[in-house]
């Protein structure tokens, strides 16, 4: 699902200490972050050492290099000490997220001398990059080996892969918000202002003459869509013409996204869309998320922005799901039912669980488009970005899917650590009754992501602040 991460690699030395070390240290860590998946930018040939050092004609030339690659973040390691001035100015320049992290210090030798001193380095270069206003993340001096380094980078690339989906964030709002639902009134100007998410505002008569044109040309990603629908859910409900017409909608939509760069979609899915073209979105919907376009209901925008922050921090290796939180299990305190008409992605359905395409349960038109099941338990994160009063918090909690009562719709139970705990802080605000789950833990990322946006900060219920940062620390 897109292009690769792209790291800009900068490790830099200081001229005290050892330049054998430091060289050593430069090869062996980019050893070990090769093996993750992204693209590394590095400062071969910028000079003899392909080393970050004290000289002004090389810090231009990093920077130059790094804005032309347009590197998603910049990782410099510390492999003697370091150049504290040097990487504050080239971190103020790249405005991406900065990692600071140096291999840790052997014993002294037994003439009492040192090859490097990278702690004391970093110490350095965090003091600095706080008078240049460069937020930057931190992974405790430890050896390449030590997990720790490990949780550190890949929490750190997933941070910043959440910071990068952010920063070029459009998504197409099909019609309105619901009438009734004052909950999903948002502030597009301030959206915009603040984080520089754009919003593009489509009709449902663009919807329906797009859906009445693909269905009527009956190309081959027609097709292909029907195939896929028939092949992946039980159809006997409907007739061939529900089936074709749901498709045709999801062909219009990713055309429209396709055709105005938007990364997700939050439509009005009731009532009007139904009596416009006859069917209901849920199962389009649930085929765009599948295929990493997150689509949410109610024209509920921040549940837009939430879905791409957390798959984005899930590296794209599954799908979130975007749900009501709807009614506590009556027979377990801490239970919870996640619910909504028939949007979850098909990947997500339980082994035990047949999915159907059905009609909508709720309304007397019991217009057909909705995908019915129960998906896969295990753990989950909930996210949800919300605000209000030009202040704006994302919600961050762990949970466990559980097997629970059989209910309409696509569904997942759950149960947390302290029910009224999530329930008061859902109630109090500044949150709605939506939120985003994904079976990955985003958890930690989210949190490390929000030092680099702007007026966005982290609310986790469990695990706590404290608890996240002890782990990033590297406790368990």
């Amino acid at each position: 699902m897109g292009e690769k991460f792209k790291l800009g690699y900068a490790p830099t030395r200081r001229f005290v200490f050892s330049k054998e070390d430091a060289h050593k240290f430069k090869n062996l860590i980019l050893d070990k972050i090769s093996q993750f998946d992204i693209e590394i930018i590095d400062l071969e040939g910028i000079n003899e050492e392909g080393l970050l050092f004290d000289n002004d004609e090389d810090a231009k030339k990093i920077i130059k290099r790094f804005k032309e690659a347009d590197v998603d973040a910049v990782f410099f390691p510390h492999c003697n000490f370091g150049t504290e001035d040097t990487v504050a100015r080239i971190a103020k320049a790249l405005q991406k997220p900065v990692l600071l992290w140096g291999p840790r210090d052997e014993a002294p030798l037994a003439d009492g001398s040192r090859l490097r001193d990278t702690q004391c380095g970093l110490f350095a270069t965090g003091k600095v990059l706080r008078r240049f206003n460069v937020p930057y993340t931190y992974i405790v001096n430890s050896t390449l080996e030590d997990p720790v380094f490990t949780r550190g980078f890949k929490n750190f690339i997933a941070a910043s892969n959440v910071v990068k989906k952010i920063r070029n964030l459009r998504i197409l709002q099909v019609s309105t918000r619901p009438a009734g639902f004052w909950t999903m009134i948002c502030n597009e100007g301030e959206l915009l202002e603040k984080f520089g998410v754009e919003i593009y505002p489509v009709t449902l008569q663009d919807i329906k003459d797009l859906t009445e044109e693909a269905e009527a040309e009956n190309s081959i990603e027609l097709k292909n869509t029907i195939e896929l629908i028939v092949s992946k859910l039980d159809c006997s409900e409907v007739d061939e013409s529900s089936i074709k017409r749901v498709a045709a909608l999801k062909v219009a939509l990713s055309k429209l996204i396709k055709d105005h760069g938007c990364s997700a979609m939050a439509i009005q899915c009731w009532t009007a869309l139904q009596k416009s073209i006859g069917v209901m979105p849920c199962l389009a919907n649930a085929l765009l998320t599948d295929e990493g376009i997150p689509a949410v209901c109610e024209t509920d925008i921040h549940g837009a922005i939430t879905a791409v922050m957390t798959q984005a921090a899930a590296m794209n290796t599954t799908a979130p799901f975007f749900a009501d939180v709807t009614v506590r299990d009556d027979k377990n305190d801490n239970g919870e039912l996640l619910f909504h008409c028939g949007n979850f992605p098909i990947s997500l359905v339980a082994e035990d669980s047949t999915p159907k395409f059905r009609h909508h349960f709720l309304f007397d038109e019991h217009a057909p488009g909705t995908h019915e099941s129960e998906i896969k338990g295990g753990d989950v994160s909930i996210v949800r970005f919300d605000g209000d009063h030009g202040e704006y918090s994302l919600f961050l909690g762990k949970a466990t899917g559980i097997k629970g009562a059989f209910t309409r719709g696509t569904y997942l139970w759950i149960e947390v650590n302290d029910w009224p705990l999530w329930e008061e802080k859902l109630v109090t605000g500044p949150y709605v009754h939506h939120c985003v789950g994904i079976h990955h833990d985003v958890i930690p990322a989210l949190y490390e992501a929000c030092k680099y946006i702007p007026g966005l900060n982290p609310d986790p219920v469990d695990p706590t602040k404290a608890e996240i940062e002890a782990f990033l620390r590297g406790k368990k």
